[in-house]
């Protein structure tokens, strides 16, 4: 499957962005979807995650309340809605698809097992 991620930009912090995964090749409906990010000197964390059988949806602390995970099946795409950011939250946004969840959502928060990655989009937020 391929992923491509867009709406990344600057904004003032205290504002939105919704960021968004479009798939294309093989059956969307049946991968689950995480949103991560990597900030320059730093690992890539996985921020939200979306199950595509049971629901099950993954919030890090970091953005729990403030990002929204959601997914439309019929337009092959996941958002990332992103309220209340702050600087802290400037970095490269990546979404990455496997067929299982658990290799997206890990207790260890290794990425190593995720099958598919975008490429990054840049958001910035200035104070």
């Amino acid at each position: 499957v391929q992923l491509q991620a867009c709406g990344g930009g600057l904004v003032q912090a205290g504002g939105s962005l919704r960021l968004s995964c479009a798939a294309s090749g093989r059956t969307f409906s049946r991968y689950a979807i995480g949103w991560f990010r990597q900030a320059p000197g730093k690992e890539r964390e996985l921020l939200a995650a979306i199950s595509w059988s049971d629901g099950s949806i993954y919030y890090a602390d970091s953005v729990k309340g403030r990002f929204t995970i959601s997914r439309d099946n019929a337009r092959n795409t996941v958002y990332l809605q992103m309220n209340s950011l702050i600087p802290e939250d400037t970095a490269d946004y990546y979404c990455a698809a496997d067929s299982l969840y658990g290799h997206i959502v890990t207790r260890t928060g290794s990425i190593a097992l995720v099958d598919y990655w975008g490429k990054g989009t840049l958001v910035t937020v200035s104070s």
